[in-house]
């Protein structure tokens, strides 16, 4: 009893609680929640943001921001595509090419960020907008479509498959939770057990401190930068999969959204905390409560909304906390 206590304190713990309520509210407003379709999609749509959100969290938890996330991903997609009708429909060449040009991508930000000493912020709008007006003028704004057959027989392939009463298929684990998952434990195997990962949480909470310690702050962002941008090419290549064609345009604002998952997860928006484990939660909180809205016939400008007060409440809680953390421990220096 303790330990789910423990649990429920944390930042993480309070987030699960409020998936919970969410969840049994639209369930009683919609049952239309529980139908497998539905939870079907919600499992997928959960996917490019997840990948996306292990990504956004180790820039974060470095202070950082990286708001070209969405135009680096419209920009792979674009290429993976391309890639896979003009050149090879290997899948495994196309996932190599996505991760490659997206960690270049990315790479070009760390440079920025860490070498040329620009704020984030400034230094990925400008990125934002380089790479969004060239993949609007490379594909003049049209879809890309005619993926290859055996492309969209791999985005179909699930995992543990069992028949369910009123489904006509096995229903069963998509490919594409699986790639979220492999990410999921990689950015956490990372975070945990590799220098780097350690450097991450250091340059977040102190960079004087990480530097005295020996930790090479500027090759730490560069390749955390160059890690969104590969896992923007994954996000591609797993979106691609999903909808069988390419739309530039699909990922406008998506760096809000996943800025949003990371944020809400639980992540300082100042570095030095967070957690996969919250990240993932912020986004099932998210594709949950996006979910929930429509179902219950919430017009989109209303949606924006509730995203946009989420984002500002979660922000300032974080901030209250640090506040009040900051003020006990000045009392206690004192005493």
């Amino acid at each position: 009893m303790n330990n789910v206590k423990k649990v429920l304190k944390t930042k993480e713990g309070m987030l699960l609680g409020i998936i919970i309520i969410i969840v049994a509210v639209i369930s009683i407003v919609n049952p239309v929640f529980w139908r497998l379709d539905n939870l079907m999609d919600i499992l997928k749509n959960c996917v490019v943001l997840g990948i996306l959100s292990c990504g956004m969290l180790l820039v974060v938890l470095t202070g950082g921001i990286d708001v070209s996330v969405g135009a680096v991903t419209a920009a792979c997609a674009c290429i993976v595509g391309t890639f896979l009708m003009q050149v090879s429909d290997n899948i495994f060449l196309a996932l190599l090419v996505g991760v490659g040009a997206g960690a270049l991508m990315g790479l070009a930000n760390g440079l920025l960020v860490a070498r040329l000493q620009i704020p984030p912020i400034v230094a990925t709008l400008g990125t934002f907008n380089i790479i969004n007006g060239i993949v609007k003028y490379a594909t003049n704004g049209t879809w890309i479509t005619g993926i290859p057959q055996n492309f969209i027989d791999f985005g179909q392939i699930s995992f543990f498959n069992t028949t369910v009463d009123g489904v006509t298929k096995p229903v069963g684990l998509p490919i594409q939770v699986v790639f979220l998952i492999v990410v999921a434990v990689v950015t956490w195997a990372l975070l945990k057990y590799t220098r780097f990962g350690r450097s991450v949480y250091a340059v977040g909470g102190s960079r004087d401190s990480a530097q005295r310690i020996g930790y090479n702050i500027k090759k730490t962002e560069t390749l955390l930068y160059m890690y969104l941008g590969a896992l923007a090419g994954v996000a591609a290549l797993v979106h691609t999969s999903i909808y069988r064609q390419v739309d530039p345009n699909s990922f406008a604002g998506f760096e809000i959204q996943v800025v949003a998952t990371v944020v809400i997860g639980g992540t300082n928006i100042q570095g030095g905390y967070g957690s996969v484990f919250g990240a993932i939660l912020g986004v099932v909180f998210m594709t949950i409560l996006n979910n929930g809205l429509i179902l219950m016939r919430i017009p989109t400008f209303w949606q924006q909304i509730v995203v946009g007060i989420i984002i500002v409440v979660a922000v300032s809680i974080d901030a209250i906390s640090r506040y009040n953390t900051e003020k006990n421990r000045r009392k206690v220096d004192v005493a």
